[in-house]
């Protein structure tokens, strides 16, 4: 499996290699193990431009997911991109008493079950399924708080 990080986030430093093997534990859990993945850290700036861009709204956001979804027959399945604002992910941490490892698991795992399809504002149902999956995939990986 390769996870591909990009670090563009203003200010505060985070460990890039840790998010990476979040990442692959996550992608692991999943049965994902020749899938590829990119993800790019970045501030509310940037975030703000996708979001008014590709949603058109333009406010800052706290994950966006870029599917790609393709396969090539004997190679990898490229899931696509995960964009994370770090800078929203630590005013949400801060809001809600999570640590911010904490927050960034949670927005990794979010980003990349809607890389897979999953979509919680498509109806009620798929918003329960989608969290049920975030809940389970968090606490394999230790994470008690979602």
């Amino acid at each position: 499996m390769t996870v591909d990080i990009v670090n563009k986030a203003p200010g505060k430093t985070l460990s890039t290699r840790r998010v990476k093997e979040t990442a692959q534990r996550i992608l692991a859990l999943l049965d994902l193990e020749r899938a590829e993945l990119s993800v790019a850290l970045v501030g509310n700036r940037q975030i703000r431009e996708l979001n008014s861009r590709y949603r058109r709204k333009p406010e800052p956001t706290d994950v966006l997911s870029f599917a790609l979804g393709k396969s090539f027959s004997g190679q990898a399945h490229m899931l696509g991109d995960v964009v994370i604002s770090v800078e929203k992910a630590e005013e949400q941490a801060e809001q809600v008493g999570r640590t911010l490892k904490e927050e960034m698991d949670k927005l990794l795992i979010h980003g990349i079950l809607h890389l897979l399809g999953y979509d919680h504002e498509r109806s009620r149902r798929d918003e329960r399924i989608m969290q049920a999956l975030e809940r389970k995939l968090l606490r394999a990986l230790g994470d008690r708080k979602d």
